[in-house]
């Protein structure tokens, strides 16, 4: 077993990212939340395998952890494990946003200067997105379990299992799921060949301007406009955006800058 640490830039807190992971069932996908730790488990891109990681945060903010993933799976592992908690980024300059705006201040300090809580991929977006259209939350996060337990790799923290979202390749095996129609397995068939192809390579999305990667991901079946931005904003990891389909962040947006230039001019 190999031990694992990630020092955190800027403020975070790995209870807001638990607490917001566990209201989330279907957004973390393989893994589970502890009272003190947070379990991530997911298949790693480029490879043909899957890793589990066990994380906490100690008194001094570092985030440490524990994982079986064998030497040649550990880097991959866990830079994706730092992407999904946005611990990829620098947030050492998010505070000051809030010395400039008692607001968003409040807001920080009330959910603990929170970072974005993202899909292991776009892979793992991207396929949770199309099971979970015209169903709930709750029947989604049951759907990917199963096909978890029936067709995802068991990568295993000091010996214990923990089952993960099944890989591109095992994904095509799936001939049918309960609470999967056929026209979601055959949008899941050609979202796995994609993920084969390269198509959703999640550092290849990140790389290309938001909006070639949107029409990119725009091509895919059962991928609209408000799919592929979530697939792009959360399941990349894409920051200083925001989603044209989010109609409310827009509004607010438009009234914050609004009010803006009304306070500059007064």
């Amino acid at each position: 077993m190999a031990d694992v640490s990630i020092q955190p830039r800027g403020p975070f807190s790995l209870a807001a990212a638990r607490d917001f992971a566990g209201g989330f069932p279907a957004g973390i996908g393989g893994g589970a939340v502890g009272a003190g730790s947070i379990t991530l488990a997911f298949p790693v891109e480029g490879t043909d395998e899957s890793a589990a990681i066990e994380l906490w945060q100690d008194a001094g903010g570092v985030v440490r952890g524990r994982t079986d993933a064998p030497d040649g799976l550990l880097d991959p592992a866990l830079r994706q494990a730092a992407r999904c908690l946005s611990l990829d980024h620098d947030g050492s300059g998010w505070p000051a946003v809030g010395e400039r705006d008692p607001i968003v201040g409040r807001l920080q300090r009330e959910h603990e200067y929170l970072r974005p809580v993202c899909f292991y991929s776009a892979y793992e977006a991207v396929t949770s997105f199309v099971i979970g259209q015209r169903i709930s939350r709750r029947q989604s996060a049951v759907i990917k379990r199963g096909l978890a337990d029936r067709l995802g790799d068991r990568p295993t923290i000091a010996g214990v299992p923990v089952p993960a979202f099944p890989r591109p390749a095992r994904l095509l095996e799936l001939d049918a799921a309960p609470g999967l129609n056929a026209e979601k397995v055959r949008r899941l068939h050609a979202l796995a060949q994609a993920a084969l192809d390269g198509r959703l390579d999640t550092e290849r999305l990140r790389a290309m301007p938001p909006a070639d990667a949107l029409a990119a991901l725009r091509e895919l079946p059962g991928v609209g406009p408000f799919t592929a931005d979530a697939v792009l904003y959360r399941g990349c990891g894409v920051v200083d955006g925001i989603p044209a389909s989010d109609e409310l962040g827009q509004t607010v947006i438009r009234a914050i800058t609004t009010l803006t230039h009304y306070d500059a001019g007064a």
